[in-house]
């Protein structure tokens, strides 16, 4: 076979400054996913890339070359408008879980094909296998009948799916190249765009906890991957988020779902039920339903029934004793005073000391290690009064998850004011 493009060629084009063609990214992505073009030779094009950026049609080609690599899921059959969420990750991100089941009780189908977790961000797959029999591996025939049937489903998703995205998400990762836009943008709109979906809402946080920490870096992702989205025919929006603190009181795999259910049956957080209704009417809205009561949704039962439908044809039983730990340490305030800082990395990084992430792919999670939140910037609190209490199956974990809080958290002293600012910062739309 005689290839059409010499690679290190198309790797000098974009050490100079020069824009790849289409033909060039079509070529170079089919020959990475056969392997005639090595890790090294990739390794320096992102490279490039990270320093030297991308336009908008380059990002879109790429997108698409990632697509056609592999498979892609077609709803066209179903009954009903497809939309789904996807979310940069955060600490305490638990959202997709009572957001599906809201969304998919107005008579749309949502399919949540997700993942597990790896680092301070847990994975929405992790959660869920906390309950009792609950599986996250679904044929195609057997998405599409959920799908029609309940209205949504959250499972793995397929590795047919952008299979080329998943050598160079690996590499992203050795190379120092995590933070190149039109990398990370290509990463997630290709698997999005490959799942079929006619609609796509983005939660893009920033902040202590997120995958992006400036705000106006997390502004920029959202608006390229909403072109990428519309570019490709999907009705995408995005919404910019806080990850400045935890969301919600729990941070782990079952203490996550509890707190879940909590908002299910019509209570929760307030932080959580309020990024849940917001994400929920966006996603309604660009499925027609702009009007939609989400909030009735949730007070009235309906959102609870679907879940458990949910749980149960999954394999799981939404009435089952959920994982609990071994061991538990409790710190508390060191005096009376206000809330103020609670940052979210430091108490992410905690938790997947404490057991509830993985380090590597292979490794396995503790269901019930994780961390419970007794106050939120904001609170006013008093001396002896609990905090926060780390969750473990092994109490030699605590001493290194204690070290991660160190400096995490601050108690001003009493009546000093508190501007507690929205989660949702900014909507983003083509």
């Amino acid at each position: 076979m005689v290839e059409a493009f010499d690679v290190v060629d198309i790797i000098r084009s974009k050490r100079d400054r020069a824009a790849l063609s289409t033909e060039q990214i079509d070529w170079l992505i089919d020959a990475y996913t056969r392997e005639y073009v090595d890790d090294a030779q990739m390794s320096a094009l992102i490279m490039a890339i990270f320093l030297n950026g991308m336009e908008r049609r380059e990002i879109f080609d790429m997108t698409q070359a990632m697509i056609h690599s592999g498979e892609r899921m077609d709803f066209s059959s179903l009954s009903k408008p497809t939309v789904d969420k996807h979310s940069t990750g955060g600490v305490g991100d638990k959202i997709t879980l009572p957001l599906m089941p809201l969304v998919a009780c107005f008579g749309v189908a949502v399919p949540q094909l997700s993942g597990r977790g790896l680092g301070h961000t847990g994975g929405t797959l992790d959660k869920l296998e906390s309950i009792p029999g609950w599986r996250a591996e679904l044929s195609n025939e057997q998405i599409l009948q959920q799908l029609e049937g309940l209205g949504g489903v959250i499972c793995a998703a397929g590795k047919g799916l952008a299979p080329a995205d998943k050598r160079l998400y690996a590499l992203r990762d050795i190379t120092g190249t995590v933070e190149a836009i039109p990398l990370i943008a290509s990463s997630i709109m290709s698997k999005k765009i490959a799942e079929g979906t006619s609609a796509l809402v983005l939660d893009v946080k920033f902040g202590s906890g997120a995958f992006m920490r400036e705000e106006e870096r997390a502004r920029e992702l959202a608006r390229t991957m909403v072109a990428l989205g519309t570019d490709a025919g999907v009705e995408t929006s995005a919404l910019l988020t806080s990850m400045e603190t935890p969301l919600g009181l729990t941070i782990g795999n079952a203490n996550e779902v509890r707190e879940s259910v909590e908002v299910l049956a019509g209570g929760g957080p307030a932080d959580v039920v309020e990024l849940t209704v917001a994400l929920a009417r966006e996603m309604l809205a660009s499925v027609g339903q702009p009007d939609a009561d989400v909030e009735a949704a949730l007070q009235d039962g309906r959102a609870m029934d679907t879940w458990r439908q949910f749980v149960e044809a999954q394999g799981g039983d939404p009435d089952a004793a959920l994982p609990t730990p071994n061991e538990t340490h409790t710190v508390v305030a060191e005096q009376d005073g206000v809330l103020v800082r609670q940052d979210a990395l430091p108490f992410g990084v905690a938790a997947w000391r404490l057991g509830a992430g993985r380090a590597r792919a292979s490794d396995e999670v503790v269901h019930a290690a994780g961390i419970d939140l007794h106050a939120k910037p904001g609170d006013e609190v008093r001396a002896g009064q609990p905090l926060f209490t780390l969750a473990a199956n092994d109490a030699a974990r605590f001493e290194r998850a204690l070290d991660a809080v160190e400096g995490a958290y601050e108690i001003a002293p009493a009546g000093t004011s508190f501007d507690r600012q929205p989660i949702v910062r900014d909507r983003i739309s083509s």
